[in-house]
């Protein structure tokens, strides 16, 4: 029989030298010493997609080291970056021209540089991802988290990325033990919702069959900001898992406490994946209620359950071809309910993952946790 390939998530720092708005994981960073070596890298199994993240991975400076190791257990990587450090991303690409490079942009330049907290970081960013362009680099794009603030700039972004022929992913509001923060929510979701509908229209009217999917991840998360289920099971840590600085496996990061199937610099994959640590996550997930829709678990169940969005899919595909909207936000009963009184703001702002009374681990180990009475954040 066939190894089974998996699907992964590499965390390799929790440093960032980013100040973001909605993620305060560079006030809670990991100590260099203390984080994921290429000795535990070279133990992780076999996958068909690996992503690289933080923090931000750039900070490693030995980042080549395990991209060097992760190609030869992993068919695609994909760096996810806020696209500072332009010299070492351009330097890392040079050797490996096929990896992907997606860079954090939150909206067009003033709006960006609010929100991430950078100097000077919207240019920064969108130098980086031209230079690589320019360098015959394919797998190259845009990646934004969409809220309040910047949901006016969410269709120039698209528009801007591609003209350029780049990448464009979006997430929403997250609270979790990852990003240190329990108190995001989207207060005008109607707003955001509209700026949302009127993306998935584009997608859904471009000739990419890659996009029409990406639309159908984009009305997932209309359906997300209104707090309601999920489109599609979860089955984070049964074929998908993260790992992260300190060498520990975790279903996903988007859990409130940070869930533990064992520890990779102490264990084998064999050990650790079958462990009854390991099956004791895999049962919190299957009566997890906090209906997360990011593309780390929302990609691997739109492959396991293909026939859901290809049958959305196709249905607006035939719409497209005869009207100018083929999609509509109001085709979600949360919409209408809301848009009708029945559904509250207070509603949606209970949502587990909004939930504002929450208080989120912040993953840490006790010796990073006992460093941050003395500072806080570090490049």
């Amino acid at each position: 029989m066939p190894e089974k390939k998996l699907n992964g998530t590499v965390i390799v720092t929790y440093r960032c030298n980013a100040r973001c708005t909605m993620c305060n994981r560079y006030k809670a960073p990991s100590l260099p010493e203390e984080e994921i070596s290429v000795e535990t890298i070279k133990k992780l199994p076999r996958m068909y997609f690996t992503n690289i993240t933080g923090g931000e991975p750039f900070i490693r400076k030995d980042l080549k080291e395990i991209v060097r190791e992760l190609y030869k257990k992993s068919d695609r990587i994909v760096i996810s970056t806020n696209g500072f450090f332009t010299d070492r991303i351009i330097d890392l690409c040079k050797e490996f021209p096929q990896i992907g490079i997606r860079i954090s942009i939150e909206g067009l330049e003033k709006t960006n540089n609010e929100i991430r907290g950078l100097p000077d970081g919207f240019n920064r960013g969108y130098t980086t991802l031209k230079t690589l362009r320019e360098m015959g680099m394919k797998d190259v794009g845009f990646g934004m988290t969409v809220q309040d603030k910047n949901a006016p700039d969410l269709v120039p972004l698209y528009d801007l990325s591609d003209k350029l022929g780049m990448e464009f992913a979006t997430a929403s509001l997250h609270n979790s033990f990852y990003f240190v923060e329990a108190k995001n929510v989207i207060h005008d979701r109607p707003m955001v919702a509209e700026n949302f509908e009127t993306l998935i229209n584009k997608l859904l009217k471009s000739s990419s069959p890659k996009k029409w999917f990406r639309a159908y991840f984009n009305h997932g998360l209309i359906n997300y900001i209104y707090g309601q289920k999920r489109l599609l099971p979860c089955d984070m840590s049964f074929d998908t898992f993260f790992i992260d600085p300190y060498g520990d496996v975790m279903p996903c990061n988007g859990t409130k406490d940070k869930e533990v199937m064992g520890n990779l610099n102490t264990q084998t994959w064999d050990e650790l994946w079958n462990s009854p640590e390991a099956e004791d996550v895999r049962s919190k997930v299957h009566h997890c209620d906090r209906q997360c829709w990011m593309i780390g678990s929302v990609s691997p169940a739109m492959h396991k359950y293909i026939w859901v969005p290809a049958w959305w899919v196709l249905r607006h595909k035939l719409k497209a071809l005869f009207t100018q909207k083929p999609y509509s936000m109001y085709e979600l009963k949360c919409c209408r309910d809301y848009r009708d009184g029945k559904l509250t703001k207070e509603m949606c702002d209970a949502c587990s993952t909004c939930d504002l009374n929450a208080v989120a681990n912040n993953g840490l180990s006790n010796t990073s946790n006992e460093k941050l009475l003395k500072r806080t954040g570090e490049v």
